[in-house]
């Protein structure tokens, strides 16, 4: 599919209808990444965020590895204490 737009002012453009009803991921205020392939080609594609899940598996397992003053892990008193509601 191609079409042809305008750059307005500050280097703005319009995706078509066409376009924005063709992929799912263009929305109002959705996050893309443009890249520059060759000195006339612009691409842009959704932004995909990097997740580290090492990093947020090693914080899970750390803060289950806390312990209290009652010898209890840190998972063990918020079942206890979420229990008590």
């Amino acid at each position: 599919m191609k079409n042809v737009i305008i750059v307005r002012d500050r280097g703005q453009i319009t995706i078509p209808d066409s376009i924005r009803k063709a992929v799912s991921w263009v929305s109002p205020m959705s996050a893309v990444s443009i890249t520059i392939r060759k000195p006339d080609e612009i691409i842009i594609q959704p932004h995909q965020k990097y997740v580290d899940w090492d990093k947020i598996w090693k914080g899970i397992h750390a803060s289950r590895a806390i312990r209290g003053k009652g010898k209890v892990s840190a998972a063990k008193f918020l079942e206890k204490d979420r229990q008590s509601h």
